[in-house]
């Protein structure tokens, strides 16, 4: 008998993804229902907001997904136009859940990207907004948070009775990664461009079968530039690169500068070919200095996902591939709302290793 109690809200910083998983869920089921439902998402012209659920969600099991990164998403206040950040994001997922009044059977908050991913920890006297979110999400009744290649995920000891999926693209970039480049695999290294990156640098080369290097970023921490202390240097750990293609692997690409100064110093040290793969590319600023570097020869491809907002002068770009990840999305919620164990979709290499041998 068919599972009627699965509901998705889609915000509309993710409503091209949404709807994807929609129609992939439609497929796996053989239904032709719209899960979907519909909200309305209002701003006052002071910046306040509200968000009104305008279906029944009683008894049912809800999915929210929202994309905390997408910038692109504005609003007049005080008559100018203002875009919306992760705080503004993140309080939309707030009232979205208060305007269910705890009538729903259960709710899973769906953030590909982890809110406030980056301020984790704590150093000294300064916030942790990623523990105080993922709190105040389970005191709001949510049952489960999904997210993707969190920044640290033992963020989600701050939760520890609250669900905490933190789940990988790496099948789904690999596959794609494959099938577009012809790469000798014993010829390759993975190299992590941090020490914070090395257990996801050593999952894609366990899965790869090859070998991997690391550099050691040399921080001046008397200053802080741009809320973070500024690279030094860039020191490598690792067997020789000379003639080898290479992968720089890293959860996400910000101004994107510490990972092409790791591809120009690769390429100083001979090596053959240099690909990026990154979970989100967020490129808050630095398509220019990528454009000069691809230009130059310097890496030739970033792989990243649409589990993030992209924008189209990044989509445009020849040397910036977008994997779509959205059936992985609609796999997951469809194996949570059936009741059935997620661990089959957790473990990516048994899949991995079949392409491989093919």
């Amino acid at each position: 008998m068919l599972n009627d109690s699965l509901r998705l809200i889609v915000f509309n910083n993710c409503k091209e993804l949404g709807e994807k998983v929609n129609r992939h869920i439609n497929i796996m089921r053989g239904t032709d229902i719209n899960y979907i439902v519909p909200i309305a998402e209002t701003r006052f012209n002071n910046g306040e907001g509200k968000v009104v659920i305008k279906e029944t969600v009683r008894e049912k099991d809800v999915y929210i997904l929202s994309d905390i990164g997408n910038y692109s998403c504005t609003y007049e206040m005080f008559g100018f136009k203002n875009h919306m950040g992760p705080d503004e994001h993140f309080q939309d997922i707030k009232r979205v859940i208060s305007a269910m009044e705890g009538h729903t059977s259960s709710i899973t908050v769906i953030t590909p990207l982890l809110y406030a991913a980056r301020q984790h920890k704590r150093k000294g006297r300064e916030s942790l907004d990623c523990a105080i979110a993922l709190q105040e999400l389970e005191a709001l009744g949510v049952k489960e948070i999904i997210t993707f290649d969190a920044h640290d995920p033992n963020v989600q000891n701050a939760v520890p009775c609250l669900p905490f999926e933190n789940f990988y693209p790496t099948n789904y970039i690999l596959k794609d990664f494959m099938k577009n480049e012809k790469v000798d695999l014993k010829e390759l290294i993975v190299v992590s461009p941090d020490t914070g990156a090395m257990d996801r640098t050593r999952y894609y080369a366990d899965i790869l079968k090859c070998d991997v290097g690391m550099f050691y970023k040399r921080r001046d921490l008397s200053k802080v530039v741009d809320g973070k202390n500024p690279i030094v240097a860039h020191e490598y750990m690792g067997t020789k690169i000379t003639d080898k293609d290479v992968i720089i692997v890293d959860d996400m690409i910000s101004s994107g500068d510490s990972m092409l100064e790791v591809a120009y110093k690769l390429k100083r040290k001979k090596a053959k070919n240099v690909y990026i793969i990154t979970t989100f590319a967020l490129f808050t600023n630095g398509i220019d200095k990528y454009e000069k570097a691809y230009k130059k020869g310097i890496f030739k491809k970033v792989y990243s996902t649409n589990l993030t907002y992209t924008s189209n002068i990044l989509k445009q770009k020849e040397w910036f591939r977008i994997v779509d990840c959205s059936m992985q999305l609609a796999e997951i919620i469809d194996t949570i709302n059936k009741k059935q164990s997620i661990s089959p979709l957790l473990d990516t290499k048994r899949e991995i290793m079949e392409l491989l041998k093919q």
